[in-house]
């Protein structure tokens, strides 16, 4: 199965990413990914829903 939802957490220097498929199972845990990475993470995923959080704190 492929990735098909993905939730972004994002923060100032490092977010986290965790993508599931049909099914809802995880396919992809990334508690930690630097902000110079996350575009090549997106890039490298399948078509999908992609969701940010983000906090006004």
């Amino acid at each position: 199965m492929s990735i098909v939802t993905v939730g972004i957490d994002l923060a100032k220097n490092v977010f986290a990413g965790h993508g599931v498929n049909e099914a809802g199972r995880a396919e992809l845990v990334r508690p930690a990914v630097p902000r110079e990475k996350l575009h090549e993470l997106i890039a490298s995923l399948p078509p999908c829903v992609i969701g940010m959080e983000a906090c006004s704190g």
